[in-house]
């Protein structure tokens, strides 16, 4: 009787290979970092080369998958205005008058809104392969078109770096309390190095904001609860009320983040003249957490005009 023979494994450095190592990055967005097996003459040569394979076979697919999905640009006319007008009350609660140019230019170079002209852009020039992964996801899903990995990625908004990138679903957002764009620019804060974009030197911290690597996602979080509060609101009791709706209708589901911390740094920001300032401040490294949210406002007040996104 004759044995049954199991197909042999690829071997590393053949075409089919090669092939399978794009349609394993395709499929996971994961590949081997060091590029061992595949063809070039140098090292730097191999990592260009497997780069730009990938890369290549990332457009190519992306572009087939969303092939016949609409995708409707809802972008402002002038977004540099919009962006401008959206991020001017963090910058300007944050910084000092003589910083805000630089800061709100800084952002405006670095949040980048994923659509059909620009995706290839940004898959050819993403510093990180598993990030231009992400984001050709972030573009398929915002066209309602098949993920790569087949399963849905519900990423509205991710930061690299100092770059954020935000996907065209942020247009669709219904919860009165979110908002992607002023959440992922104020990781740009904690990310960006001050000489680098030309703010003066700090004897405190090299970046432009001083935030604790523990409370990172907490400060971008209380950013964004805090620009649609702080633009409805205009007394602490209000301020208040929104806050405990905002927990009535559920925090965000991000095991980084404490609710019962992140509610309290909005309540002290409700209860302070400069209610950004305080943000940045209980974030800092060095602060005490919090271990409860007690909330002085008694009444819920229904403030249905949170603000448009």
């Amino acid at each position: 009787m004759l044995e049954a023979k199991t197909a042999e494994p690829e071997q590393i450095g053949t075409p089919q290979w090669t092939a399978s190592e794009v349609e394993r990055y395709l499929r996971t967005g994961e590949y081997d970092g060091f590029f061992v097996g595949w063809p070039g003459s140098n090292l730097a040569d191999i990592a260009t080369r497997a780069s730009q394979r990938l890369r290549s076979a990332l457009v190519t697919e992306t572009m087939r998958r969303s092939k016949g999905f609409e995708s409707v640009s809802r972008l402002p006319n002038d977004l540099h205005a919009w962006n401008s007008e959206k991020l001017k009350p963090m910058v300007d609660g944050l910084f000092d008058p003589r910083e805000r140019a630089i800061v709100i230019r800084l952002l405006l170079d670095n949040v980048v809104f994923v659509t059909r002209s620009n995706l290839e852009k940004i898959l050819m020039t993403e510093r990180w392969l598993s990030t231009a992964w992400d984001v050709a996801n972030i573009f398929l899903e915002s066209v309602k078109a098949p993920a790569l990995s087949g399963q849905p990625c519900n990423i509205v908004g991710l930061s690299q770096e100092t770059r954020c990138y935000v996907s065209m679903d942020y247009f669709d957002e219904t919860d009165p309390f979110a908002d992607f764009v002023v959440h992922e620019a104020a990781h740009v804060f904690h990310n960006s190095r001050r000489v680098a974009c030309g703010l003066a030197v700090s004897a405190r911290t090299d970046y432009v904001l001083d935030i604790d690597y523990r409370m990172r996602e907490t400060f971008a979080y209380a950013c964004e609860a805090w620009s649609r509060i702080s633009s409805a609101a205009h007394c602490c009791g209000e301020r208040e009320a929104l806050i405990l709706q905002h927990a009535d209708r559920g925090l965000p589901s991000d095991d980084r983040v404490n609710h019962d911390e992140s509610l309290d740094v909005l309540l002290s920001a409700a209860r302070a003249h400069n209610g950004w300032q305080r943000i940045a401040k209980r974030c800092e490294p060095g602060q005490r957490a919090s271990k409860s949210f007690k909330p002085l406002a008694t009444d819920k007040a229904n403030f249905s005009d949170v603000g448009s996104a």
